[in-house]
């Protein structure tokens, strides 16, 4: 028999971005709240002090902050017909585990949509004509816009120090920022990253070829800062150790960085570590939630009431739980019935490296998580697809992550050599001082036949089914990223280099879930404006079970060229208000379907 624990008002599903941000607001609102984290209690004080962080065998190689994928892990296959199998070692994507999630490993890189993504497919109908979105592309609209979105991309940065520079206020363009991003209401709270050498030669190249360099947002600090909660964050020291690392420097935003040394001293909330939700309870009629079930860090099953149940767990974690639990129609591929489970989408990357002649000194040991130099001219709808016959584009920038000896050691683009050895040796001193990279972040669409479901087969630790990947590349994204690649080949050329490299994959090649991509997972769980079209509505409130609500990239209709957590962490916001201001007085329903 489960223990039965006593009733709190909220219990939430996972303890990263999206957990602390509803955790924080809701306890604001006199309400008890619970964290259910799967994972370990991690802090930046006791998990990763200096020189603890700067392991790059532990947290890189090995993957200290990773997910262990022997307990559980996703299923893979191309398509509907395929054996899915396990993903057991860590290569295209990297889940994380622990209090912040991903949110504790990643780089910073922090951005607001362009608001023509938040309405797909309205926008491209109206442009293009119907017909131009293809058949079994299953795109849709978020059902919220840039502008209903905005005030909470503005506290979301000042949250998280980001760092970067406006090109649009209040609708009128300033000088040294992005011409063509969406209006703001304010500044960025923090000033923009100081260029490194590779930085200031890309953001050139990309003027003298015509298009418009901005300094890339970044939610690494550049001056000691105080966000809206109280907490001080220090300025990067650009030590080259973001991605897969805790940040010793308390200047690269993390939940432990900017919300969890309020949070976790308000009486009225609780985290409980190693706690694995293994479903959410619904009560006889299926319409409402009770609370959650979970296994304990002794294996002992518990009975968590609650009034408010919100999953805030990675992408992945939230669709598999809403399909264990049976909140809402799973989707299914042949008749395009059913929303859970559908419209599972990735990014789609490449790059241009490009080779300085002997003698160039980048001094890449020099390095912040998402400090460098971007442009949009090439991103989602910035140029004419009319004549091209693809939708979508991507995010370019040009970032040095770092120049650590293990991982980011290179050698020489384009260039056949072993993987050990005298020549390796060579290579890679060749290579070190003037190589440089500029990354294509490409947005994937959504499709009929790329989707999430329980595997038949393959279960976790707990006896449970794992999820299901079902996706490969379309003719759609090899069309784009042969195109920009082929535009960035020019930028790379106008820095009068040695040579330049292109790194596209060619159209029709498949995913090689070997290599990293990003972390960039989306759907499953996608918001819309109708019960059919989605599983939650603009208040990420689930349309079946109104008192569950769905956090997180999860509630993509389709992935966008930008990395995902400024969306993210809006959409948080844009949904605490809700149930604050109209849930709390009302429960029910936020949007009558």
């Amino acid at each position: 028999m489960a223990i039965k624990k006593d009733k709190v008002d909220v219990v939430m599903v996972g303890l990263g971005w999206t957990g602390a941000i509803m955790g924080m607001e809701l306890t604001e609102a006199g309400l008890n709240v619970l964290a259910l984290e799967r994972g370990d209690m991690r802090d930046t004080n006791t998990d990763t002090p200096y020189p603890k962080a700067v392991d790059e065998l532990k947290y890189s190689v090995r993957g200290a902050l990773f997910q262990d994928l022997s307990r559980e892990t996703v299923t893979i296959r191309y398509g509907v017909a395929d054996v899915a199998v396990p993903y057991r070692q860590h290569g295209s994507f990297l889940l994380g585990d622990g209090v912040g999630g991903a949110g504790f490993h990643w780089n910073g890189m922090m951005y607001r949509n362009l608001p023509e993504e938040l309405e797909m497919r309205s926008h491209h109908e109206q442009k293009y004509g119907k017909k131009f979105i293809p058949e079994d592309m299953t795109i849709q609209d978020h059902g919220v816009t840039y502008k209903e979105l905005e005030p909470f991309y503005d506290f979301s940065e000042k949250v998280m120090a980001v760092s970067g520079k406006a090109g649009n206020l209040n609708g009128k363009i300033v000088a040294g920022g992005n011409p063509l991003e969406g209006a703001r209401s304010d500044e960025f709270p923090t000033k923009p990253l100081t260029y490194q050498y590779s930085a200031s030669l890309v953001e050139k190249a990309m003027r003298d070829v015509g298009y418009h360099p901005y300094p890339a947002p970044a939610a690494n600090a550049s001056e000691p800062y105080t966000n809206p909660y109280g907490v001080r964050i220090g300025p990067c020291n650009y030590c080259g150790f973001c991605e897969n690392y805790g940040c010793y420097m308390y200047s690269k935003a993390s939940p432990q960085t900017t919300i969890l040394p309020v949070l976790l001293k308000r009486k009225n909330f609780e985290v409980r570590t190693k706690a694995q939700v293994i479903k959410v309870n619904l009560d006889a009629s299926g319409k409402r939630a009770t609370g959650v079930t979970y296994i304990d860090a002794q294996g002992r099953e518990v009975e968590q009431p609650a009034d408010l149940v919100l999953l805030t767990a990675f992408q992945t974690h939230n669709v598999r739980l809403l399909l264990l639990s049976g909140i809402g129609k799973p989707y299914d591929p042949v008749t395009g019935e059913g929303v859970v489970g559908k419209n599972f989408a990735y990014q789609y990357n490449g790059g241009i490296n490009v080779v300085m002649p002997k003698g160039t000194q980048f001094n890449p040991f020099i390095g912040t998580g998402a400090g460098g130099v971007g442009m949009d001219d090439l991103n989602a709808d910035q140029f004419d697809h009319g004549p091209l016959g693809f939708i979508g584009g991507a995010s370019i920038r040009h970032v040095r992550y770092g120049g650590r000896p293990i991982k980011q050691a290179g050698t020489m683009p384009g260039e056949k050599v072993p993987n050990w050895g005298s020549e390796w040796k060579g290579s890679v001193q060749d290579a070190y001082q003037r190589t440089l990279t500029i990354g294509i972040s490409g947005s994937v669409m959504a499709y009929r036949d790329c989707y999430l479901s329980l595997d038949p087969t393959y279960k976790d630790a707990n006896g449970q089914p794992l999820l299901r990947m079902t996706l490969n590349w379309k003719e759609n994204e090899g069309k784009m990223l042969t195109h920009i690649g082929n535009e960035m080949e020019k930028v790379g050329q106008a820095m009068n280099p040695e040579k330049v490299v292109k790194a596209i994959r060619k159209t029709g090649s498949s995913w090689d879930t070997r290599v990293y991509q990003s972390t960039h997972l989306t759907g499953g769980a996608i918001m819309g404006t109708t019960p059919k079209n989605s599983v939650v509505n603009k208040y990420l409130q689930s349309w079946d079970v109104p008192n569950v609500f769905v956090y997180g990239a999860s509630a993509f209709p389709q992935n966008m060229g930008y990395n995902p957590t400024g969306l993210v962490t809006a959409l948080a916001y844009h949904s605490a208000k809700a149930i604050r201001e109209q849930y709390l007085k009302n429960p029910g329903p936020l949007v009558q379907a």
